[in-house]
C-alpha cells in the first residue's frame, strides 16, 4: 500500500499483514482473478505493499518477470523476505508519479494500491491514493510507458468505504473512520489493544466518478474492455492502446 503526499503513518508496516490476513482480503480469489485475466508473463504490482499477493500468484503460477514496486520502505523490507525464495522477481522503492523501470510490463494491477475502484448505490467510482489531479495523471502517464501496447491494467474492484470495526486477533480491534472531502474522503485506521493504539493511519483519497475515470484512463492509452464488471468482479480490465 503506497503512502502518497497525504498520509501519517505511525508503524503501519509491523500490523499490515495481520490486518491484511485477518479477512480483509480474499488473497485465494484476486490472485485467481488476476491469473485469469493476464496478458502475457511479465507482471507489475502498483503499490505492492508487503507481497502478499504477488506471494500467492507466485505459489500457483511460474512469471517470467513479476515485478512490485511501492512508497513505502518498510513495507518493502517486509516485501523482499516475503519473496526471496521466488526466481524473476524485483522490487523497487519508487513513487509512481516518477516511475521509471527497466523495460515494460504485459500485464499490470493494483488491488487497494494507488488506484483501484469502489462500488456504492450510484455504481462505481475510481479511488485513487493520491489527492490532487495533476499527480494521478503524472501517474497515468509513467504507467503507461511502462505497460507494452495491447497490454492489460486491472484495476480491483472493492465495496463502499464505510465506518468500520472488527475484531482481528487476541485482544486487538481493527477500526476506521470516513470523512467526506471537496473531492473525496480521509480515512482514519486505529488498531488498539484494550484501549491503547497500537497503529494510526491517515489518507487523504481523491474520488473520480466512473465516467471521469474512464476518460482519464483513456488518456493515457488504457481502453475500458468490459461492457460490464469483469466476469470475476474482482477487477475491471483496461487494454493499452
Amino acid at each position: 500500500m503506497d503512502d502518497y503526499t497525504n498520509g501519517n503513518y505511525t508503524n503501519m508496516s509491523d500490523y499490515y499483514d495481520m490486518i491484511m490476513t485477518s479477512g480483509y482480503y480474499d488473497y485465494n480469489t484476486i490472485s485467481d482473478a488476476i491469473l485469469q485475466s493476464m496478458k502475457g508473463h511479465r507482471l507489475l504490482e502498483i503499490g505492492c505493499g508487503t507481497g502478499l499477493i504477488l506471494e500467492k500468484i507466485l505459489k500457483e503460477e511460474s512469471i517470467s518477470q513479476a515485478t512490485g514496486f511501492d512508497l513505502t520502505e518498510s513495507m518493502l523490507d517486509i516485501a523482499e523476505r516475503r519473496l526471496k525464495g521466488f526466481e524473476n522477481t524485483a522490487l523497487y522503492l519508487q513513487d509512481v508519479t516518477t516511475l521509471d523501470l527497466p523495460g515494460q510490463y504485459d500485464t499490470a494491477f493494483s488491488y487497494g494500491g494507488v488506484w483501484y475502484f469502489s462500488r456504492n448505490d450510484d455504481g462505481l467510482s475510481m479511488i485513487s491514493h493520491i489527492s490532487d489531479d495533476e499527480g494521478n495523471r503524472k501517474g497515468l502517464s509513467k504507467l503507461a510507458q511502462h505497460v507494452v501496447v495491447g497490454g492489460h491494467l486491472l484495476l480491483g474492484i472493492q465495496g463502499p468505504h464505510v465506518d468500520y470495526e472488527s475484531p482481528i486477533k487476541g485482544d486487538m480491534v481493527y477500526s476506521q473512520k470516513i470523512i467526506p472531502t471537496t473531492i473525496g474522503f480521509t480515512k482514519n485506521y486505529f488498531l488498539k489493544k484494550n484501549d491503547e493504539v497500537l497503529m494510526s493511519q491517515t489518507i487523504n483519497y481523491r474520488v473520480y466518478s466512473f465516467e471521469d475515470a474512464l476518460s482519464l484512463l483513456a488518456e493515457f492509452g488504457f481502453e475500458y474492455k468490459s461492457v460490464k464488471e469483469d466476469d470475476n468482479h474482482i477487477f475491471l480490465k483496461f487494454k493499452r492502446v
